[in-house]
């Protein structure tokens, strides 16, 4: 992939609903973004084992390792933001207000 990663309309601590996917219907906050990869880390959605090497790093110099639970990153055509006043599925879109640059959801118009 060559060239500039094409922007995203969904940021870090937006409310958003999985509207595909094994986790479908299930809402949460993004936590982490990449543009990069056009991925999100959505808090409690698309959860995975992954298995951790042993450290020595714990209480007292406890090992620690094991199976741990955690989210996985999501496609953001996954995801839709929610309508802070409908609470349903909406895309985003931008207004400018002189100099500034506001996001708003499109159905109701209100800003996110």
């Amino acid at each position: 992939m060559a060239g500039k990663a094409k922007g995203m309309k969904i940021k870090k601590g937006d409310h958003v609903i999985v509207i595909t996917g094994k986790d479908k219907g299930r809402e949460g906050t993004v936590v982490k973004t990449d543009p990069q990869t056009q991925r999100v880390l959505v808090q409690g959605v698309s959860m995975i084992k992954k298995n951790t090497k042993v450290n020595y790093q714990g209480q007292r110099g406890a090992k620690e390792g094991g199976i741990v639970h955690q989210e996985a990153f999501i496609h953001v055509s996954n995801v839709a933001l929610i309508d802070p006043e409908t609470k349903k599925p909406a895309r985003a879109g931008y207004r400018i207000d002189g100099e500034k640059k506001v996001r708003v959801a499109r159905p109701s118009g209100k800003d996110v």
